[in-house]
């Protein structure tokens, strides 16, 4: 496995198309790193100095969000953090 170099981006909006152009393979490397056991629990995020949350979701709703996230061509995580957003602001905007 190559390590995939991650550029300095000059707008959030390159960099969002970056990992979109890239997310197949980013997702091959994270599949892999967990098979081999070489992940560790929000290590990302602390290496970038990030918040985390860890967010446990009932096994059916799950399965639904792959399914919907499949009918949409997206990927599953994009899609539940989307969902979230939305649930969010929606929420904000109700208050």
């Amino acid at each position: 496995m190559s390590q995939i170099e991650i550029p300095d981006f000059a707008s959030e909006a390159e960099e969002a198309a970056w990992w979109f152009e890239n997310q197949e393979q980013l997702d091959d490397d994270f599949l892999k790193a967990a098979e081999e056991g070489r992940l560790g629990v929000g290590t990302a995020a602390r290496l970038a100095n990030l918040p985390t949350a860890l967010v446990e979701i009932d096994k059916n709703h799950v399965e639904i969000a792959r399914q919907q996230a499949e009918k949409r061509g997206v990927q599953y995580h994009a899609y539940v953090t989307t969902l979230l957003h939305q649930a969010l602001e929606q929420d904000a905007k109700a208050s």
